[in-house]
């Protein structure tokens, strides 16, 4: 599908329905959103700026980090599997998303050393980290520099380093994702529309999993999928981070990963569009006792696998303590 198509595919939607029902619908569901965002966190100012945090559930604490076009909101969605099994979490926006600034220095160390600033401020001297996607470098990060702080690490679907060919080409995003990202990600109003027009195709470019592999789960997953998806609005204050994130990622070299003593999972799935079973494999056989989970089939959201997986890293982050 080309750029041009999507185009054509937009414009005949937004022509063929009534004008009045599609801004009527447009502006229930993005005043739902902000309205999700309006009373769910804390700001706290920190030494490293200014965090915007929550908190959920009693036990040992996690920090619960989110992948790219996220948010604290989808950290605790990510995490309510681990309150379920009596943790508690502290999930935070990373620099550039919702409320939490955007800094000068917007690295992936930066950002760990950020963490370290808001466990200061909560009086937390020691957690374990629970990364998916593009949280997962400045969870290793935090590994790596701050290693009395931690007590587990736990890296969902890792954005990490791989060694590749000298002769291969930089790895590049496809021409629709690339539109999509300098389009889309850039409206409220675009994203929503796309996701109206195109389930299927939001779901393979936005989430990065085979649309038939949600199609073919079971209703729970399914609904979990469309949450996932849906609550990615409102992006306008998700845009920073995830361009913050595009450069990040862009750059990302290979870190000393010898040298992380923290009990590590890591989870990978093979059929992930985004390619990271490689980066996931590489991870897993370079931090020293590293274990990695692996399955076949369920995309970048590693559909079908959510309680599995729920059971897993409870169990691993029970054996290491708070």
């Amino acid at each position: 599908m080309t750029k041009w198509r999507i185009a054509l595919i937009a414009v005949a939607a937004l022509v063929t329905v009534p004008g009045v029902s599609v801004t009527l619908s447009y502006q229930r569901d993005i005043q739902l959103a902000y309205a999700r965002l309006a009373t769910g966190s804390q700001l706290v100012e920190t030494p490293c700026g200014t965090i915007e945090y929550a908190l959920a559930g009693v036990g040992p604490p996690v920090l619960v980090v989110h992948g790219s076009g996220g948010g604290y909101d989808q950290g605790l969605e990510f995490g309510q599997m681990l309150v379920r099994r009596g943790f508690r979490i502290i999930t935070v926006s990373r620099f550039g998303y919702l409320r939490s600034e955007l800094p000068a220095d917007a690295s992936a160390a930066a950002q760990a050393d950020a963490y370290a600033c808001l466990f200061d401020a909560l009086k937390l001297r020691r957690a374990a980290v629970a990364a998916a996607s593009g949280g997962s470098p400045s969870a290793m990060q935090f590994a790596l520099r701050h290693p009395g702080r931690i007590s587990a690490l736990v890296l969902m679907v890792p954005v990490a380093y791989v060694p590749r060919p000298a002769s291969e080409p930089p790895r590049k995003l496809p021409a629709v994702a690339a539109f999509l990202i300098e389009t889309t990600l850039k409206s409220d109003f675009l994203f929503w529309a796309a996701m109206k027009i195109s389930h299927p195709t939001a779901i393979r470019l936005l989430l990065a999993t085979p649309p038939a592999v949600v199609e073919s789960a079971d209703a729970g997953e399914q609904a979990r999928i469309a949450k996932i998806l849906e609550h990615i609005l409102p992006v306008n204050p998700r845009r920073f981070g995830l361009l913050n994130d595009m450069e990040v990622i862009a750059l990302l070299p290979r870190y000393d990963l010898e040298r992380i003593a923290t009990p590590t999972l890591i989870v990978g799935i093979e059929d992930d569009l985004l390619g990271l079973f490689d980066a996931a494999r590489y991870t897993a056989q370079h931090i020293p006792r590293a274990r990695l989970l692996s399955y076949p089939r369920g995309g970048h959201m590693w559909v079908g696998h959510q309680k599995a997986l729920s059971s897993e890293i409870a169990a691993f982050l029970k054996k290491r303590g708070p």
